[in-house]
């Protein structure tokens, strides 16, 4: 996860047939026979090892996007650069896994990559959880899933999400679908999860990612509320050891950041400013998804965060997420001064509230 590859960023040129007549007639045969090529290139699939990912966003014209992989289909993080409402976006891709694709107001979409697949995503920038992908089965199943969930309710949601793993659980849509609901969820239905989980190991025996998300669910029953949070050590960026005993006696918050997500960057100043009131009754740890730990260290300095920071750069990949349970970012978990897991994905507001609450 250390490695950042440099993948192929296609942007397709303006094509203005010339005008007929004289010479022009043969440069404009030309220009046309050179046009139909590139037509055939952009509508057929991507290259066996290869995967394309091609955007058509109405209502914006340019953009950056982040992407990143939970499952390895890339290193590190990438960027998207749309332009005119478009982006061709092409890697090297052997393996079947998701992208995550993270637009400029922090919403994510994932994307199904396989060798010699292209993708195509369109919709509106205003309505981003109707975008629509086709190209392959499991993206048109998201995509389907998305629109079916676009107005339901939270509980309504779970529910479809369930009913979508057990109708399709040969499915890379169904692993992503877990993971959101199971793992990221800050308080899953653990028995359903269970039940879940044991379909999907029947139906993917082989899926790797799979199995990494059994040794995810287990932590995540071991750190939901009422539990003691789990023994860990790790050392931070600026070369200190931390472990469960770093913590326990006062109030403690576990949480995730990365300079790329402004949400998880307001969190740990806000985390800051009360640990600094506390007068020592609330210590942080703070779990950097950065790829690389200079990059960690700049934000921390440019924010100055006094707390301890852990930057093992590899990001989604990190021993540390699977210990305490912590799948996504912003999350968080709030232990009381025993140790024991009092509050699990607390969004800022939520987790400021609880806070002053409990240093009164």
């Amino acid at each position: 996860m250390k490695i950042n590859h440099s993948p192929k960023h296609i942007t397709p040129l303006p094509f203005s047939p010339p005008s007929q007549g004289g010479a022009g007639g043969e440069s404009w045969g030309w220009g046309w026979v050179f046009f139909f090529i590139c037509f055939l290139f952009f509508s057929c699939g991507a290259p066996k090892g290869h995967f394309r990912l091609e955007g058509h966003f109405l209502k914006m014209n340019q953009a950056e996007f982040y992407v990143y992989s939970p499952d390895g289909v890339i290193n590190g993080i990438d960027t998207i650069r749309l332009a005119g409402g478009r982006f061709t976006y092409e890697i090297p891709c052997t393996q079947e896994g998701t992208l995550m694709i993270v637009f400029p107001n922090y919403s994510e979409h994932p994307v199904f990559a396989e060798s010699g697949a292209s993708v195509s995503l369109s919709g509106d920038a205003s309505h981003l959880k109707e975008l629509t992908a086709e190209g392959t089965t499991d993206n048109k199943l998201i995509s389907g899933f998305r629109l079916q969930t676009a107005d339901a309710s939270p509980v309504e949601t779970r529910k479809l999400a369930q009913q979508f793993i057990e109708n399709n659980p040969r499915s890379l849509a169904a692993v992503y679908l877990f993971r959101l609901y199971f793992i990221q969820e800050p308080e899953p239905d653990i028995t359903q999860g269970t039940r879940l989980l044991d379909i999907l190991r029947k139906a993917q025996p082989d899926n790797l990612t799979v199995t990494q998300l059994e040794s995810f669910f287990a932590m995540k029953k071991a750190s939901t509320v009422g539990q003691q949070l789990p023994n860990f050590s790790a050392t931070t960026v600026s070369g200190q050891p931390v472990s469960r005993s770093s913590l326990t006696g006062s109030y403690a918050v576990v949480s995730t950041f990365s300079s790329w997500n402004y949400e998880s960057q307001e969190q740990q100043r806000q985390l800051n400013r009360l640990a600094r009131r506390s007068q020592g009754r609330l210590r942080l740890l703070t779990v950097s998804l950065d790829a690389s730990r200079s990059e960690c260290q700049r934000v921390a300095r440019r924010d100055t965060l006094s707390q301890p920071i852990v930057c093992d750069e590899l990001m989604f990949e990190s021993p540390l997420l699977a210990t305490f349970g912590l799948q996504t970012i912003p999350d968080n978990i709030l232990t009381d001064k025993n140790g024991k897991v009092i509050a699990h994905g607390l969004n800022t507001e939520d987790l400021k509230k609880r806070l002053n609450e409990l240093l009164k």
